[in-house]
């Protein structure tokens, strides 16, 4: 066989064996030891990605007492987010590295962003949830000057990130914790 015929069987094989071993549904916690980001969970808000605080989410006032709860940021498969609003909301990175999501009703992403390159890899209490698009090798926390808070990136040398400097940010494993709370789980995030 090709090389070619061969790396592509491998892909597909794994991508299905993936597909299988994860949770419909995940939120994911940051994990790195000794770290200010240490078990903080990961968050949607104003399209970009953070760590710890709250998810930004809306539901319609005519919705009324059917509104999800939308105190999670729950991931379903590996691209898209727990929602019920019309269309859905598919995740990607930006050329810059930053983690982001579409805005309800639209597809619209970012030029040059991608939505492949995301990963599930399966453990005993709960997986790792990966991404290696852009050549990356997973993700970063990168502070933002003026606010305590974190800003998810892919983990590549290249990446546009807040401070300016990529040596600013921490690497961390994403932690993919089975979603067992109501499906869906926000109308919409924004």
């Amino acid at each position: 066989m090709k090389p070619a015929i061969i790396s592509s069987l491998a892909a597909l094989l794994a991508a299905t064996v993936t597909a299988q071993d994860r949770p419909s549904s995940f939120t994911v916690m940051a994990l790195r030891s000794a770290s200010p980001i240490h078990f903080l969970p990961m968050q949607a808000a104003g399209r970009h990605f953070w760590l710890g605080g709250k998810p930004s989410t809306y539901c319609p006032v005519q919705v009324g007492d059917n509104c999800p709860p939308g105190n999670h940021t729950v991931i379903s498969g590996l691209t898209s987010l727990s929602v019920l609003v019309p269309g859905g909301q598919r995740m990607y990175v930006e050329p810059s590295g930053a983690l982001g999501f579409t805005q309800a009703h639209s597809i619209y992403i970012p030029p040059g962003s991608i939505q492949y390159g995301f990963e599930y890899t399966p453990g005993t209490e709960f997986g790792i949830y990966g991404f290696t698009g852009f050549g990356a090798t997973g993700w970063m926390a990168c502070p933002v000057p003026d606010r305590p808070s974190y800003q998810v990136f892919a983990a590549m040398r290249n990446a546009t990130v807040p401070s300016g400097d990529v040596d600013d940010c921490l690497g961390f494993s994403a932690a993919a914790i089975e979603y067992k709370g109501p499906s869906p789980a926000a109308w919409q995030y924004a």
